[in-house]
C-alpha cells in the first residue's frame, strides 16, 4: 500500500481502527477523489475573486431548471423521521459522547470537526468511540473511579457524524506521500467499522457535511458515498447526509445541493455562526455596507438571517427534506440562577421562533437544554415527528434580501472589539489544549466563533471602523493594546503555566491572522500546525 501513519503517538485501541482492511479503504477514498477535492478548493478562490471584483453574489443562471424542477430527495429512514431535538458536541472525550447519549434528545451530532481538535488522539478515540456507540458498548471510568456509561431508561439516539470539511488535512496519514484529507479519513473510518453494523441494526450511516460552498462539492459527496457503498458492499442510497448551509455561497444554491444528494439527503442545517464567518470572508473588503455589528447585537431576527432560514425552511419543505434549526449554545449555570433564567429564556424564543417558521428540529449544546427544545417543538408539531409537509409559500427571496447586511441593528464598539479578541484568543489556547469546545461567559464556544470574531477585527480594521463607544478608529496599533490586555487577563485567569504553553502561542496566532494584510481562509489551518 501506499499509505502511511506519520506518527507513532499511541492510542488506546487504535490497532482496531487502523486495520489493514480499514486504511486500504481511505487509501482507495483519498486516490479516487484527491483530484476532484483539489479542484473544488480551487473554485472557491476563483468564486471569491470574483466577488471581490463585483461585489455581488446570485443565483446561477444554469442551474434554474434545477430549482423550478418538480422533485424530492429520498424518504427519510425510521429512525430519522423524528429529528425535534438534536444534542451537539465532541466524540471524544468517552465522558461527554456519553453525556450526549443520555441527554433524552433524538439525535446525537457526534461532532468531528468544529468541537473537535484534530489532534491524532482525538481523530482515534472518536472513531473508537462511536464504534462502540454503534453496538451500544461505549462506557467511561475516571481516574477517581466514577463510571460513565448509556442509560437504559431512554430510548435510543440516533448518532449523525459529521466529518471535518474539505479543506482541512490529516498530517497523520500519508497516502502517496501526501497529508490524507481529513474529511475522507473521519468518513472512511466510521463507514468502513459501522456501515453494514449499524444497518443491520435498524439504523444506518448518517452524517452531517461541513462547510459546503457549492453544488459541485455535494457532488463529489455524493460520488463518496456512491462509491463506500459498493466498496462495502452496502445497498445505494443506505447513506443519509445533511448539509450545513453555514457558507453564503451555498445559501445561492440550497436547491442544487439537495439535487446533487437526493439519493443520499437528509436535510439542510441553518448553521448561524459559520454562515457569519463567511458573510464577513466573502464581503469583507466590500465596503461599509457589508460591516457587521457586534457579534452579539447581531440576532437571528436581523432582514439577512431571516431571508436565509425562511429560504432554508422553503427550500427544504418543497423538496421534502428536513429543516434543521441553528445551534442554542447557551449554558445554564447552576450557580448563577439569574443567569441560567436569562439563558433559558433566549432559548426558548429562538426555538419557539423556529418552530413556528417551519424548522423541523433544531440544536442544543447542553443536556439542560434539550426538554426545553423538545417542549417547544411537541407544542408546535404536535404528535407529529416533524412538519416537512407544511409548505412555505408565502416565502420569497431575492439576492438583495440574502445580502442586506447593512439593514441590520447595532453598532461596532471597543466592547465588543474587547470581546471578540478575548473569545478568539481563549477559544484557540483552548483548542491547542485538545478540546474543540468551551463554555466562555454562558456560551459554547466552538471553532465558528472564534472565525467570526477574529475576522470581525480583520474587516473594522482594514476598513478603519469608527468605534460607536469610543469614538476611536480601530487601527494596528489599537488592536496589540487590546489584545495584550486581554491575553495578560487570560494570563491572570489560567496561570502562568498555561499562559506559556497554550494561551502566548493562541495570542500570537490571532495577532499574526488579525493583523496580517492578507487574508487567512480558516484559523484552523495555521493552529493545526501548532498541534501536538
Amino acid at each position: 500500500m501506499s499509505i502511511e501513519l506519520k506518527t507513532e503517538a499511541p492510542v488506546e485501541r487504535a490497532g482496531e481502527i487502523l486495520t489493514d482492511e480499514a486504511l486500504a479503504f481511505i487509501e482507495a477514498l483519498h486516490q479516487k477523489f484527491r483530484g476532484t477535492r483539489d479542484e473544488r478548493l480551487a473554485a472557491r478562490s476563483a468564486r471569491r475573486e470574483e466577488v471581490a471584483k463585483t461585489g455581488k453574489l446570485d443565483f446561477l443562471t444554469e442551474t434554474r431548471h434545477i430549482r423550478e424542477g418538480d422533485w424530492k430527495v429520498a424518504e427519510a429512514p425510521a429512525d430519522l423521521q423524528d429529528r425535534k431535538v438534536e444534542m451537539t458536541g465532541p466524540v471524544s472525550p468517552a465522558k461527554m459522547a456519553i453525556n450526549a447519549l443520555n441527554s433524552g434528545a433524538k439525535v446525537w451530532l457526534a461532532d468531528l470537526e468544529d468541537a473537535s481538535t484534530p489532534n491524532w488522539h482525538n481523530v482515534i478515540d472518536s472513531q473508537v468511540n462511536l464504534y462502540d456507540t454503534a453496538r451500544g458498548t461505549l462506557g467511561f471510568t475516571s481516574p477517581e473511579g466514577k463510571e460513565y456509561k448509556l442509560r437504559e431508561d431512554v430510548p435510543l439516539t440516533v448518532v449523525v457524524a459529521r466529518p471535518r470539511g474539505w479543506h482541512l488535512p490529516e498530517d497523520n496519514i500519508l497516502v502517496d506521500g501526501e497529508p490524507a484529507i481529513g474529511a475522507l479519513v473521519d468518513f472512511g473510518l466510521h463507514f468502513f467499522h459501522n456501515a453494514k453494523y449499524l444497518l443491520e441494526h435498524g439504523s444506518g450511516p448518517y452524517y452531517y457535511l461541513p462547510k459546503l460552498e457549492s453544488h459541485l462539492e455535494a457532488r463529489l459527496w455524493n460520488d463518496v458515498f456512491v462509491f463506500a457503498q459498493d466498496y462495502v458492499s452496502v445497498p445505494q442510497g443506505s447513506v443519509r447526509a445533511t448539509v450545513l448551509i453555514e457558507t453564503i455561497p451555498a445559501a445561492f444554491e440550497m436547491d442544487e445541493i439537495l439535487y446533487e444528494l437526493r439519493e443520499h439527503a437528509s436535510g439542510l442545517n441553518a448553521g448561524r455562526w459559520d454562515y457569519l464567518f463567511s458573510m464577513i470572508k466573502y464581503f469583507r473588503d466590500a465596503g461599509d455596507e457589508f460591516i457587521l455589528p457586534d457579534r452579539a447585537s447581531v440576532s437571528m431576527t436581523a432582514p439577512f438571517m431571516r431571508a436565509y432560514t425562511e429560504q432554508l425552511v422553503k427550500t427544504c419543505h418543497d423538496r421534502g427534506a428536513f429543516a434543521m434549526g441553528g445551534m442554542a449554545a447557551f449554558i445554564p449555570n447552576r450557580r448563577e440562577p439569574e443567569t441560567t433564567e436569562r439563558a433559558f429564556a433566549k432559548v426558548r424564543d429562538d426555538k419557539t421562533r423556529e418552530a413556528n417558521d417551519g424548522f423541523d428540529g433544531s440544536w442544543v449544546a447542553h443536556p439542560d437544554m434539550v426538554p426545553l427544545c423538545k417542549e417547544v417543538f411537541d407544542s408546535v408539531l404536535g404528535d407529529a415527528p416533524n412538519q416537512v409537509a407544511r409548505k412555505r409559500d408565502d416565502v420569497t427571496v431575492t439576492a438583495a434580501d440574502l445580502l442586506n447586511v447593512a439593514a441590520t441593528d447595532g453598532e461596532v464598539t471597543e466592547a465588543g472589539l474587547r470581546s471578540n479578541l478575548y473569545v478568539a484568543v481563549n477559544y484557540v489556547a483552548v483548542w491547542l489544549s485538545g478540546n474543540g469546545a468551551v463554555a466562555i461567559h454562558n456560551l459554547m464556544e466552538d471553532a465558528a466563533t472564534a472565525e467570526i470574531s477574529r475576522s470581525q477585527v480583520w474587516q473594522q480594521l482594514r476598513n478603519n471602523v469608527q468605534l460607536a463607544d469610543s469614538g476611536k478608529r480601530v487601527t494596528e496599533d489599537l488592536v496589540r493594546a487590546i489584545l495584550a490586555e486581554e491575553t495578560e487577563r487570560l494570563r491572570g485567569e489560567f496561570g502562568e503555566d498555561n499562559y506559556v504553553k497554550y494561551f502566548e502561542p493562541a495570542s500570537r496566532l490571532v495577532g499574526d491572522i488579525s493583523l496580517s494584510e492578507g487574508y487567512t481562509d480558516f484559523l484552523t489551518l495555521p493552529a493545526y500546525k501548532l498541534v501536538d
